[in-house]
């Protein structure tokens, strides 16, 4: 469950109270990880997708906590706070609208405020950030001076960073810049407190990052040549996904191409400091479309679908090897989904990463083989009734399924088994694998239906919004979660 699906006061769910408990929760049913989706700081101009970032470094904003006591100094104000009630649905433009509010609020307090312990954690932030921080920062500001334009469409001075034009624009807006920097403390401030309380809890963090990064974001532009441009900084070659499961067109992504060549050249510089950077910010790391390191999918750009593509090797072994020199425990996860080959299972094992086995793709045309069925899963695995690119299983067994494909789920499940029940049928046989890991969505825990759903893939609108209501979590679903633990001797 992501951190913007919990309950809580204003438009979104936060760092703040309600992030405690559920890890409470957690505890108190007996779990060992909290998988979240990326943390990476969200763009309503791609639908507030958090596999489409501004930048690969820079975390979102929006999740930052009024609430948090540790900074109560810096909230002063806090009647911003009323003008904003939950909803049963998260609202990105009332979130952003409260968090430009907050943010505002707490620089104006930490400007003003003398306290020096604050000052000097501020100042030792931005220098051990500022690999990323000082071109994140200046391009926020940028983007909000050009109106909010791709920064392709900006004056080419400011497209093509022509330094002696960008040193004299920090000098003007330093004030703003600080202002963005300020963000990103307190987001990373909150963020690991927050961490540090699932551990004492006996709770990890399982994060995921997406494998590729928004074009209009502050990584494309500080270094266009890691990505596949043209002269005029335009895409060439764009990214996607051909035909699959949730698409006959297949998904169009429109995110940049990775140069993997200069990449390889520095030594996959950027990506190495990418990989620290989750690694500070989790303790698991979901590789996301994993099968890109292997082959990925390729579209000349313009095309208004994702079929006419090609596959186009990747940076395979050399790459992985470097992050294995960097990160030898090699704490990652693949997220190897889709159309996968043997050479990408081949290159998952060859650093025994655990894959992913999802029971909703258990019972298509590779019946009864298929390596998403429980009985047929390997220990070094990690199993899910659903991902958030699924509907909930509810939802997935009423609306998504055929007749045909019912009577295989009831055949293998070999109990009476409904809408009503399907989610405690599944969790069980996922619990009683030799899987190694097991993550249930939220949704799936509570038996909700498909308005709960959480991405819709290749939709542009209308996702990532659902959102817990309060005390929607109960002390019976950590009871019965805990007995299926103690059951399976699933504990740590």
């Amino acid at each position: 469950m992501h951190i913007s699906s919990l309950p809580g006061n204003g438009p979104i769910g936060n760092f703040g109270l309600e992030a405690y408990r559920f890890i409470d929760f957690l505890k108190a049913a007996g779990q060992a990880y909290w998988q979240v989706l990326p943390l990476n700081q969200v763009n309503g101009g791609t639908g507030h997708s958090p596999y489409t970032p501004l930048s690969a470094f820079a975390g979102n904003t929006l999740l930052i906590s009024p609430e948090s006591p540790e900074d109560q100094d810096l909230f002063r104000n806090l009647s911003v706070k009323k003008k904003y009630r939950q909803g049963s649905r998260v609202n990105f433009t009332l979130a952003e609208k409260m968090s430009q509010d907050l943010l505002k609020i707490a620089f104006d307090a930490f400007c003003l405020n003398e306290n020096q312990e604050t000052r000097k954690a501020f100042t030792h932030f931005c220098s051990r950030e500022a690999y990323w921080l000082d071109d994140y920062s200046l391009f926020m500001v940028l983007r909000k001076n050009f109106n909010y334009a791709s920064w392709n469409k900006w004056p080419e001075d400011y497209r093509d960073r022509r330094q002696d034009v960008l040193k004299q624009t920090i000098k003007i807006h330093s004030h703003e810049i600080e202002k963005e920097k300020f963000a990103q403390f307190l987001f990373e401030r909150q963020w690991m407190r927050l961490k540090e309380y699932a551990h004492k809890q006996g709770i990890k963090i399982f994060g995921d990052m997406p494998i590729y990064i928004g074009f209009d974001s502050a990584d494309v532009w500080s270094h266009p040549s890691n990505y596949l441009l043209g002269e005029d900084k335009e895409m060439i070659k764009v990214a996607g996904v051909p035909p699959d499961y949730f698409n006959d067109d297949g998904q169009l992504w429109n995110m940049p191409i990775y140069n993997w060549e200069a990449l390889k050249q520095s030594d996959y510089k950027w990506w190495i400091s990418r990989m620290r950077r989750n690694l500070e910010l989790y303790d698991l790391v979901r590789l996301d479309h994993f099968r890109g390191f292997s082959a990925y999918w390729e579209i000349d750009a313009g095309e208004k679908t994702a079929k006419k593509g090609q596959w186009i090797k990747g940076p395979g072994n050399d790459f992985l090897d470097s992050l294995k020199e960097e990160f030898p425990k090699m704490p990652f996860a693949a997220e190897d989904l889709g159309d996968i080959d043997q050479a990408v299972y081949d290159l998952r094992d060859h650093y025994h990463l655990p894959g992913m086995r999802v029971m909703q793709f258990a019972f298509g045309d590779d019946w009864p083989d298929s390596i998403h069925l429980p009985h047929l899963y390997i220990t070094n695995c990690i199993a899910y009734t659903g991902t958030h690119d699924n509907n909930t299983l509810r939802g997935w067994f009423s609306h998504d399924i055929s007749r045909k494909i019912r009577k295989r789920v009831k055949s293998y499940a070999a109990t009476r088994l409904d809408r009503r029940n399907i989610h405690q049928v599944f969790i069980r046989m996922l619990y009683a694998s030799i899987a190694r890991t097991v993550v249930i969505p939220m949704q799936d825990l509570l038996g909700l239906g498909r308005r709960s759903r959480m991405n819709f893939p290749s939709t542009g609108s209308g996702n990532w919004v659902w959102r817990l209501s309060k005390n929607q979590i109960k002390i019976k679903h950590a009871k019965a979660l805990r007995e299926i633990v103690d059951t399976y001797n699933r504990s740590e």
